[in-house]
């Protein structure tokens, strides 16, 4: 049996094909390229139950993903994240079958580390010496660790005020980093002439085909973590959106494959009422989405003013029978300290906001209390140490308690 299963590229625009084995950035109308694979083969040489015994990363997926030399991955461990019931605050909610796939304990603290290692581990394979990205933080330390890892060089910029644990995390691994006095729209122009002026190998969000394929790995997992059950509705703190469209890509290849049966689950895109392009999309029955300017949420890894693969979120939206709501930085922080000290679990701002979405749903009346429901937590709450603010009384050496 083949490592991968790995076919060719396809836009999803235009219909437009290429070569899976050659670096290959966006279609030549504009829009993302998509990984295919040999389903159809793969169907008869693979079987769900084969999986039990393999190792718990996201490479336990290994025909699904795109590279095709095993001696090419480049990993942490990454993948096979925790599906936590919370039933306290399911409880509290009237929902009986409430998840967090947590997304904060895998290497570099965020999800971005699936698109990465996907991601550096194809660029590896396709004699990538050097890559170039905006972020908001986040990727831009995950894919700079990934790269130092693999022996590529990178270029990172990201906007003045991310996070400082993920500027650190970047600078440390030997990136060349810059900061943007702006929005991640901003520092996307600076590579972008940067990458053409050098000819480097671009990872912006959804100008490669690789990180989605990491990205997706969080659907597979949910899926056989439910033992092929899936839920009924997933939740996502959706920038880019990557995550969501990869969700969306994996179920249907496990349909495709015959593992998993019945309707999809209906995706819901999470975003801050500051910065809501795909909200107002949706809101509007419209395909695509316009810049969201003066974007502000205290979600720093939802600033995303406009997403290139937009349109792809509203389909995953569209055709599972979803929907896309915005929430507001106060309710989210509040969602956050409520988790917390309910629950015990320190979720990110982004997780916190997918689950006052839920709280806001729920009171909607837009879900049932027998449905089951996955939210995804993107990262640890201790990469945002400054969105909560506490006072803590101190104590002189002979005082009590």
């Amino acid at each position: 049996m083949p490592y991968s299963y790995v076919s060719y590229l396809d836009c999803p625009k235009c219909g437009e094909t290429y070569d899976v084995n050659t670096v290959q950035q966006l279609c030549t109308c504009g829009a993302p390229l998509l990984v295919n694979y040999d389903l159809e083969q793969l169907k008869d040489n693979l079987k769900p139950d084969e999986l039990k015994d393999r190792e718990d990363s996201l490479w336990r997926y290994h025909e699904l993903l795109p590279v095709a030399n095993c001696k090419n991955v480049i990993s942490l461990g990454e993948g096979m994240t925790p599906l936590v019931e919370m039933s306290k605050l399911g409880s509290e909610l009237g929902i009986k079958n409430l998840y967090m796939k947590d997304e904060g304990i895998i290497p570099t603290g965020s999800f971005k580390a699936r698109g990465a290692a996907v991601g550096v581990s194809k660029a590896k394979e396709l004699g990538v010496t050097e890559l170039a990205m905006p972020t908001n933080g986040n990727a831009g330390a995950a894919w700079a660790l990934y790269a130092a890892r693999a022996g590529i060089k990178s270029t990172i910029a990201m906007p003045i005020d991310a996070p400082e644990i993920t500027r650190k995390e970047t600078a440390v691994s030997g990136a060349n980093l810059y900061l943007v006095d702006g929005l991640i729209s901003d520092a996307g122009k600076i590579i972008g002439k940067y990458v053409k002026d050098n000819q480097l190998y671009d990872v912006s969000t959804l100008k490669e085909p690789y990180r989605i394929e990491g990205k997706k790995t969080m659907g597979l997992e949910i899926a056989e973590q439910m033992d092929w059950e899936i839920p009924d509705v997933i939740l996502y703190p959706t920038g880019g959106g990557v995550g969501l469209i990869g969700i969306y890509k994996a179920l249907n290849e496990l349909k495709e494959l015959g593992w998993i049966k019945g309707k999809l689950p209906r995706l819901v895109a999470v975003q801050a009422a500051g910065c809501a392009p795909i909200v107002k999309a949706w809101k509007e029955n419209k395909t695509e989405s316009d810049f969201w300017p003066n974007s502000q949420t205290t979600a720093f890894g939802i600033n995303v003013p406009k997403a290139l693969g937009d349109f792809l979120v509203l389909e995953a939206i569209y055709q599972t029978g979803g929907c896309a709501i915005a929430v507001e930085d106060e309710a989210m922080l509040e969602e956050q300290e409520k988790i917390s000290s309910m629950e015990g679990a320190f979720v990110c701002p982004e997780g916190a906001a997918a689950f006052a979405a839920v709280r806001d749903l729920r009171n909607n009346g837009w879900f049932h209390d027998e449905e089951s429901v996955v939210v995804l937590n993107t990262g640890a709450g201790i990469k945002y140490p400054n969105t909560v603010q506490v006072e803590v009384p101190t104590l002189n050496k002979e005082a009590k308690i």
